[in-house]
């Protein structure tokens, strides 16, 4: 059969219509396939984005667990908790996977949260790997009021946090005292001794923290076998926790008596004398 020109030109140009059709239908399956094969590593990507969107457990409830558990009236019961360490392990695996830029990431109550836990949890730890012992201060060295001086139990145990090898020390003076310019960290933090503020039977969250680290100073302010004061002799007597870091009270306050004021019933006289006790190193321990 002889086609006549145009009609040889319609025939054409309806082939090239279908040849373009067939190849956007083509292309759409040929794209619907690449992005069915690519399904299972987004999900993976979503997935993985949002576990770390989640990131950090700011709750602290590993070690709330184990502080409701093995803590009483701001006292440890270390022997049993010895017996029963993995919950404690597996909390401080958690503190020291966190990493520097993810700790970047962290608000500032966050932080101080972090910090403060990580200070105490490995305090703990600390203890029981050297447990039985009578005093933190038998860390370290035959006698205890040289290591104590030298600060051993703080400064020569090491553990990994935030990306590297840090010690008690650290965490203390590094950055807690640097970085936040809050007293109540003193009140926070507990030494494992009887003579330090008493441990909470509860992590530090970020969400309660101001009113956690409020709590902590007036209980350690108005316990009266550390500070005390007698009006009529305008006699204060306070723990040497006042002592060895009054330019932190200080710098925050004006003077200790103005920072401590404020926890106390009665109106300090400005000039009162201060006297500070002698500190208790025997170990907190609990039955």
């Amino acid at each position: 059969m002889n086609l006549s020109s145009m009609e040889f030109t319609n025939k054409t140009n309806s082939l090239e219509k279908e040849i373009i059709q067939e190849s956007r239908a083509f292309s759409k399956v040929s794209s619907f396939w690449k992005m069915y094969k690519l399904f299972p590593i987004a999900l993976v990507f979503i997935f993985s984005f949002s576990i770390s969107a989640q990131g950090f457990d700011h709750s602290h409830s590993e070690f709330d667990t184990i502080l409701k558990k093995y803590v009483v009236n701001g006292f440890v019961k270390y022997k049993v908790l010895s017996k029963d360490r993995a919950p404690l392990t597996n909390y401080l695996k958690t503190l020291s996977s966190v990493s520097t830029n993810e700790y970047k990431d962290f608000n500032k109550n966050q932080k101080m949260a972090f910090l403060i836990n990580a200070y105490n949890a490995f305090t703990i730890e600390l203890i029981l790997n050297n447990y039985p012992i009578k005093s933190i201060g038998d860390i370290g060295g035959p006698i205890r009021l040289v290591n104590l001086a030298r600060g051993a139990p703080w400064k020569n145990y090491k553990f990994p946090l935030l990306g590297a090898d840090r010690t008690l020390d650290w965490i203390e003076h590094s950055k807690l005292r640097i970085d936040f310019n809050d007293p109540r960290i003193h009140f926070a933090i507990n030494c494992a001794s009887i003579g330090c503020p008493a441990l909470r039977k509860e992590s530090y969250k970020a969400k309660n923290l101001d009113a956690q680290l409020q709590d902590g100073l007036v209980k350690f302010l108005t316990d009266k076998s550390k500070n005390t004061y007698n009006k009529e002799k305008k006699e204060l007597t306070l723990s040497k926790i006042f002592d060895w870091f009054k330019s932190d009270f200080e710098k925050k306050s004006g003077s200790v008596i103005q920072f401590i004021q404020p926890a106390f019933s009665e109106t300090i006289d400005p000039k009162a004398d201060i006297e500070y006790s002698d500190y208790d190193w025997n170990l907190n321990e609990g039955k």
